[in-house]
């Protein structure tokens, strides 16, 4: 599941940049994006999460419209650390340019409350999308690993 609060700063980029794209506007990065979730049987809600309790094993998430609980969240709020730090999630301060704060994560991108992950900019790496979204992708495929208990891998072959 995603929620999405529809606030991305993607959605106001002319998107030059980004490996197998010619260019893109940032909305339909995005869409593009929430619809490979669709595809794969995800789920897309449009709502602002307010805030964030782990223990172990659970995390609940509370939004403007309801709650839900997941054993694992990754928190891709770009610039946008408030959520983290109401939740109890350390910061640090940011080393990117206009980015203040970004949340504390380690090597896998596990923030200190059990079950939050970070990535992207928010986890203080480059505000640029191929950058967030590998970084994205990497802690995702952490994420599954220690579920699985072994590391993911998966290519798909062309036939």
């Amino acid at each position: 599941m995603v929620i999405d609060s529809d606030q991305s700063i993607t959605k106001k980029a002319w998107v030059k940049n980004h490996y197998g794209v010619s260019e893109i506007t940032g909305p339909d990065l995005v869409e593009t994006g929430l619809n490979q979730v669709k595809s794969v049987g995800g789920e897309v809600v449009k709502d602002k999460v307010s805030n964030l309790s782990g223990e172990k094993g659970n995390v609940k998430i509370e939004t403007e419209n309801g709650s839900y609980e997941a054993n694992h969240v990754i928190l891709a709020t770009g610039m946008i650390v408030e959520l983290a730090e109401a939740s109890g999630i350390n910061t640090k301060d940011g080393t990117e340019p206009r980015v203040k704060k970004v949340v504390k994560v380690d090597e896998q991108g596990k923030t200190n409350v059990s079950g939050i992950w970070a990535a992207g900019t928010c986890a203080g790496q480059s505000v640029h999308t191929i950058i967030t979204a590998g970084h994205g992708a990497s802690v995702a495929i952490n994420v599954i690993s220690e579920i699985n208990g072994e590391r993911y891998v998966d290519h798909d072959i062309l036939k």
